[in-house]
């Protein structure tokens, strides 16, 4: 135990010597960003490719660019190891330091953040994580959750399995299965699946996973093996996803019918069921790889000069590439804060209304050395999300590929629910405030 303590220190210690590299003291023009990680725990695995590219992004944009329009980026990871408990402290200690913005990094934190960030006036970003309800920016204008929701993401899944089948009437009689880790986090896609099941007739199955279990799931394996599900929906984050795959092929489970969430799209994730995991799919919402101007100028400017916590070989590949995306939702929403209010240096509300007026198109994807790395998204006063564009990535033996096109939600199916959750939420919490922030005006 106490070598344990001592190593976790040992890497604490590193972590906050080398975010020195990418914090530069607070002067008069540079703003602060906080964001929860995970470097620790069983969700590590995860956790630190994300973190890593969320932080490399910043320290470009610092780097190549003296900062977004002059102004230097101070972005300070608060490690939580996943827990919800120690999230609430990061995100007390990011209050304190005036952030911009309050990167939760799980859902459980967002749960718990919520209601302190619309008292506090804090934005939270939960990109393509988080409570899918809070799409509703009327109820929510303090919690922004791009490119998609979770109830995207289970749209999406039914999508693609019908694409397979021959249409959607080919759904009826078919079973799906829902893996899910056992956490708000893997909950939320039931909602979305079970009205599916209800109106095109196919069967719903749930096998939650509980966290204790996610590299144990033999039982929830002989279920499977019982049920014979059509296919398989992937819930699943940190540890679960590995294990996920590798039962999967002690199974026999055809594993090009097991189909992660986004965030089971690691490559250490398909890599752990070597040569028989290829054809493992997940969703996607950004593309993998190195052929990106975005890419190359992140390996220039910050891997090649020593200041990347990221082994070289890491960069470009899917979570690290994840995290690039969520930083630059980040640096663009405090691009249009600064626009909207003349501004150089921002704050915490005008961040919101640079995040609530977000509208990154293909001419500015490309702009940014992104073309082809993900699609346009657009946010809006009432639409926090924006419900954009995922693929179905496919594992190829060593890399993520694109063999198909980009694919939208069924946002008919997932739009009512969101507006009825969101109401049913407020309606439940004990005075919730009203929405007092104007919208933008449309230019």
């Amino acid at each position: 135990m106490k070598t344990t303590k001592l190593m976790k220190g040992a890497a604490l210690g590193s972590l906050l010597a080398a975010s020195a590299q990418v914090a530069p003291a607070l002067a008069q023009d540079s703003v602060y960003f906080a964001n929860n990680a995970y470097r620790t725990g069983p969700f590590s695995g995860s956790g630190i490719p994300i973190g890593d590219g969320m932080r490399d992004y910043i320290t470009m944009i610092n780097e190549r660019d003296g900062g977004v329009n002059g102004v230097k980026v101070v972005y300070e990871e608060c490690e939580t190891g996943y827990d919800t408990k120690k999230s609430i402290e990061c995100y007390e200690q990011a209050k304190s330091k005036n952030t911009i913005l309050y990167s939760p990094w799980s859902t459980g934190a967002t749960l718990a953040a919520i209601p302190r960030a619309h008292i506090d006036k804090i934005p939270i970003l939960s990109m393509a994580y988080g409570l899918s309800a809070s799409a509703d920016g009327t109820n929510f204008p303090w919690v922004f959750i791009p490119p998609f929701t979770y109830w995207d993401g289970a749209s999406l899944m039914v999508k693609h399995m019908a694409a397979e089948l021959g249409g959607m009437d080919k759904l009826k009689g078919k079973k799906l299965g829902l893996i899910h880790l056992d956490a708000p986090f893997g909950k939320e896609p039931i909602p979305v699946l079970e009205n599916l099941a209800k109106k095109y007739g196919f069967e719903l199955k749930i096998y939650p996973v509980a966290a204790a279990d996610m590299q144990n799931q033999g039982s929830l394996w002989l279920s499977i093996r019982r049920d014979r599900p059509d296919y398989l929906y992937n819930q699943g984050w940190g540890a679960m996803n590995p294990t996920a795959v590798k039962e999967a092929i002690k199974n026999n489970f055809p594993i090009n019918k097991l189909v992660g969430v986004w965030w089971a799209g690691g490559d250490d994730d398909a890599r752990a069921g070597g040569p028989e995991a290829k054809g493992y799919k997940s969703l996607n919402l950004n593309a993998a790889g190195t052929n990106f101007p975005v890419i190359q100028d992140i390996q220039k400017y910050v891997v090649e000069k020593g200041k990347s916590l990221a082994a070289k070989e890491k960069v470009g590949e899917n979570l690290y590439n994840r995290g690039v995306y969520n930083s630059m939702l980040v640096v663009e929403a405090m691009r249009n804060a600064q626009k909207l209010t003349g501004k150089k240096v921002i704050n915490a509300e005008d961040m919101r209304r640079g995040l609530e007026s977000l509208n990154i198109t293909e001419a500015r994807l490309k702009e940014i050395g992104m073309e082809g790395f993900a699609t346009p998204t657009t946010i809006s006063c009432t639409d926090h999300s924006g419900h954009s564009k995922a693929y179905v990535a496919e594992w190829d033996g060593t890399k993520w590929t694109k063999p198909g096109d980009w694919l939208e939600p069924l946002k008919d199916e997932v739009r009512p629910l969101i507006e009825a959750n969101a109401k049913d939420y407020v309606e439940k919490a004990t005075g919730w405030p009203k929405r007092t922030e104007p919208c933008e005006k449309s230019s």
